[in-house]
């Protein structure tokens, strides 16, 4: 069963002053997200975060059974659904 996805007015509003070249690239960058290929390329990136929470976070991976990495990348792809 396909869950159904319910927009607010704001939302709508914001989608509704996009520019076509705005919309195309939203599509692709969705496009790319859901994708399931492995082959997809990805990029090293450096971040800077408190070494407190990079380490309760590596903690908390541990005990989970994820690598905090993979973790991460988890959390990055929920926030962009």
């Amino acid at each position: 069963m396909k869950s159904v996805q319910y927009f607010s007015k704001e939302y709508l509003e914001r989608c509704g002053s996009m520019r076509p070249e705005q919309i195309l690239q939203f599509l692709e960058d969705f496009r790319n997200l859901h994708s399931h290929d492995k082959s997809q390329r990805t990029t090293l990136i450096s971040i800077k975060v408190p070494e407190n929470l990079l380490n309760a976070f590596r903690a908390k991976a541990k005990v989970t059974g994820i690598p905090y990495q993979t973790q991460i990348k988890r959390l990055m792809e929920e926030w962009m659904r």
